[in-house]
């Protein structure tokens, strides 16, 4: 049965007897949301948007609707004329709860969830102008199992738009055992259920393609970017034949870590167990379509992990390699052919998950690597590294010159390798250029203590520096590196090449020079970066 929303979506609030009234330009710092200047026409019907400091938006989209389990399908037309000027319900998560830990440094927002959670979001600088802007369609972090398209204040893509005259488009999709149980086992209209969430995401890019000149859009120049989970999940749309020619262009932020997929077999037993754990017989698949959702949540989360005692090459929510919907690993000994003509930027924060998501801001702060004296960092040193400090130390100096000694102890050794496999297959593969980042960036924020942690560069790539002034500081050196980060992201966009006014040339990251772009106060770029300081600590 179709799930029911938190919220009366009847209608979507449609606008059905708003008189027309004569357009009239807006003024600066006004809000407008008018059917006479703010509506438009998308295959599915009449939306009316908001206009704010010069950039329209359109939230809560419907792009799609799915039964549980079942692939996304074209929402039907609505009569009459839909407002689009709140966000759409998220999918529901396993807890409402902030991903690091700290709200200064990742501010959240949580709204109303539910199951029928097919939404997008757009900021355009224009409408129905005939111009051809690139398109950059967010995916959000959370790995599988949370996040949202607004769940980060850093999301917002109205500066984005502004700054680099682009389109930008976030969305919803359904996470853990909502988009990703495997119940193929039981029947064929089940052969997608591993991967519903997929199917969303290629639902809300055929509704982009289809919809981009209403918004001033080039349907034939669309970049996927995401960070974490988001970046397991454009690896896995590189390598979906259903996405083929969706998009051009594709950016992985610290979404390199593991595989964007597991096997058949792995997802089956979960699928098996969860329906043990209800007290269900394999011919009682179907009775999951009523179960509430935090019992079949609980079910399968318990699955999962007596699934990985049973001996399960990789028990987890992911998207499924099948043979059939994503035929092969995106990325495993080698990227799919399905890559090969695709334009990818891959990248990582210095420290990822050793800063404030691993350790508490009291204790950073109580016990500042900057106070560390020599013999405190050489302890330091050991106490992570073993009898590796010594050639860690070394290597690290050697690769961040800039940096302190004491800075090495925080080094990321988790993300990083998987982006170099990546980039190194990527090159590999000699069609469309791979580029390479490193954000090393520190926030002034609580003096330092954060450094370059996971989604500390999102900020930055959205142009909002400002508008997360707890997070970043919104110094000047902040608000510089906003500027010079997004206009590079935009630039990727608009014509597959990353490059900015005040960057140094960003050359493409190749197997005889593999070279990384570092962002920082001063950005420069490095051939073969961090390798040897990976392989010093044993992580390469």
């Amino acid at each position: 049965m179709r799930r029911t929303s938190l919220l009366n979506r009847a209608g979507g609030l449609a606008l059905l007897f708003m008189p027309l009234m004569a357009s009239a330009p807006a003024l600066a710092g006004e809000f407008v949301a008018s059917q006479s200047m703010t509506a438009v026409e998308t295959t599915k019907g009449s939306l009316v948007g908001g206009l704010d400091d010069g950039i329209y938006r359109y939230l809560g989209v419907p792009y799609a609707k799915a039964d549980r389990f079942m692939p996304a399908e074209e929402i039907d037309p609505w009569k009459g004329v839909r407002s689009a000027v709140t966000y759409g319900e998220n999918c529901f998560i396993p807890q409402m709860k902030a991903v690091a830990g700290d709200e200064l440094f990742n501010p959240h927002r949580y709204l109303p969830m539910s199951e029928a959670c097919q939404f997008l979001n757009i900021w355009t600088p224009a409408i129905k102008d005939g111009k051809k802007r690139p398109i950059m369609v967010w995916i959000h972090g959370g790995g599988f199992t949370n996040g949202s398209g607004i769940e980060l204040t850093s999301y917002d893509g109205h500066n984005l738009s502004k700054e680099g005259d682009v389109v930008v488009v976030t969305l919803n999709h359904r996470l853990n055992v909502l988009g990703f149980l495997d119940l193929s086992a039981y029947g064929e209209k089940y052969k997608q259920s591993g991967n519903a969430s997929v199917t969303d995401l290629v639902a809300a890019l055929k509704w982009v393609h289809d919809n981009a000149a209403s918004f001033g859009g080039d349907a034939g120049n669309v970049t996927i970017f995401g960070q974490s989970g988001g970046g397991y999940k454009v690896r896995a749309l590189m390598g979906t034949p259903a996405a083929k020619g969706l998009f051009q262009k594709a950016i992985v932020q610290s979404g390199s870590r593991a595989d964007s997929v597991t096997d058949r077999e792995s997802s089956r037993k979960v699928a098996d167990l969860t329906l043990k754990n209800l007290g269900l017989n394999t011919d009682e698949a179907d009775k999951l379509s009523e179960v509430n959702y935090y019992d079949l949540l609980a079910a399968a989360d318990k699955a999962i992990k007596d699934a990985t005692v049973q001996g399960a090459k990789d028990a987890r929510y992911a998207p499924v390699q099948d043979g059939a919907y994503i035929p092969e690993n995106p990325v495993g000994t080698r990227w799919v052919d399905q890559a090969s003509d695709i334009p990818l930027m891959v990248g990582n924060t210095l420290n990822e998950f050793e800063t404030v998501i691993n350790h508490k801001t009291s204790e950073l702060l109580a016990d500042n690597r900057s106070t560390w004296d020599a013999a405190k960092t050489k302890a330091k040193l050991e106490e992570r590294f073993g009898d590796k400090a010594d050639a860690v130390g070394k290597a690290f100096a050697t690769a961040y010159p800039e940096k302190n000694a004491a800075d090495a102890y925080f080094i990321d050794l988790r993300f990083r390798p998987g982006a170099i496999r990546d980039l190194d297959l990527k090159a590999k593969q000699n069609g469309a250029p791979v580029y390479s980042y490193m954000f090393t960036y520190e926030s002034p924020v609580l003096d330092g203590i954060a450094m370059a942690w996971h989604c500390a560069e999102l900020p930055y790539v959205f142009a909002n520096a400002a508008l997360v002034k707890t997070s970043t500081g919104a110094g000047s050196d902040a608000l510089a590196l906003s500027k010079k980060m997004s206009q590079a992201w935009v630039n990727f966009a608009r014509n597959g090449k990353p490059s900015a006014e005040g960057l140094p040339d960003w050359p493409a990251y190749t197997t005889d020079e593999p070279s990384t772009m570092v962002f920082d106060k001063v950005s420069r770029v490095a051939v073969d970066l961090d390798r040897k300081l990976l392989q010093a600590a044993g992580a390469l």
